[in-house]
Parts: C-alpha cells; structure tokens; sequence
C-alpha cells in the first residue's frame, strides 16, 4: 500500500508552478557484509514497497533499477531505561536495490590513510619519539620569568 500525497487544490487565475515532493526519504547504508558492487543497501520507511522504491529511483534520480529486493528489521529490545523497563528501537525497512547493466556503486573512502604515516617503525623511534614530547611537555614557560610552575599566580 503507498502513501498518497494530498496536493493542494486548484486556483483560478494563472498558470502556478508546483514542485511536488515525494512524502518519503531513502537513507543510503553501509551494508555490514560484502555484497556484488551492483547492488546498493537503502533504509526505507515500513509503508514503502519494492514498487515505491523502483519508481522513485527511476523517476527522480534517474537511476536504472534491474530489482529490488525488502526485507523488516525488527528494533532489538534488550535495552532498559532507568526504570528498568524494556526499550524498543523502531522497525525499519531495508531494501536492496540491484542496479542496471553495467552500473556499480562504491562508497568513498572519506578517511585514506595518509602516505608519510608507517604503521611500522622500530621500538627505538618510537622511544625517541616519546622522549622528545616529555621533554618539549616539561619545558618550562618562558612568559612565567623564572617564577616555578608549582607556584600559581
């Protein structure tokens, strides 16, 4: 069953420009296990169908969709609140959508690992590493005029 938009009615008088929104949002996901690069995960609400989301992929964004596939996540209720009472997290909706021929999707890697940084190094720069912050950390203030650091002023 999809949810019918309710748009304002008709007006005489000239020609108005209406933009109509969809009433829904997809929420692009990371899927936790490794799927085909054609196939992209979205969070979608309970009252969506595999139809719904076909059309508004296709229509809005212009995304050639081959199949869509839905399944409902139940919201775990093993939390308690402070009164020791059960916490239910929502249901939710996910469906998988597999793209057209050709088409992939990856997700950007928004943190690259920098190329000056080794993860290796050896015990002996690591300690002469740590040694040099100690001291620069126990240098002493030279605003404070020789005045020692355990007297506050």
């Amino acid at each position: 069953m999809s949810r019918r938009l309710i748009h304002p009615l008709y007006q005489f008088g000239n020609p108005q420009l209406r933009v109509f929104r969809p009433g829904w949002f997809l929420s692009l996901v990371r899927p936790g296990k490794e799927q085909p690069p054609d196939t992209v995960q979205f969070r979608v609400p309970l009252e969506m169908t595999k139809f719904d989301v076909r059309n508004y992929l296709q229509k809005i964004y212009n995304v050639p969709v081959v199949a869509v596939r839905t399944r409902i996540q139940f919201g775990s209720n093993k939390k308690r609140n402070h009164l020791n009472q059960r916490v239910k997290h929502p249901d939710y909706k996910v469906a998988y959508v597999q793209l057209g021929e050709g088409q992939t999707f990856e997700f950007p890697n928004l943190f690259p690992e920098k190329e000056g940084r080794s993860a290796e190094g050896s015990m002996e720069e690591i300690q002469e590493k740590f040694m040099e912050d100690e001291k620069q950390r126990q240098k002493s203030d030279p605003r404070r005029g020789g005045v020692t650091e355990w007297f506050g002023l």
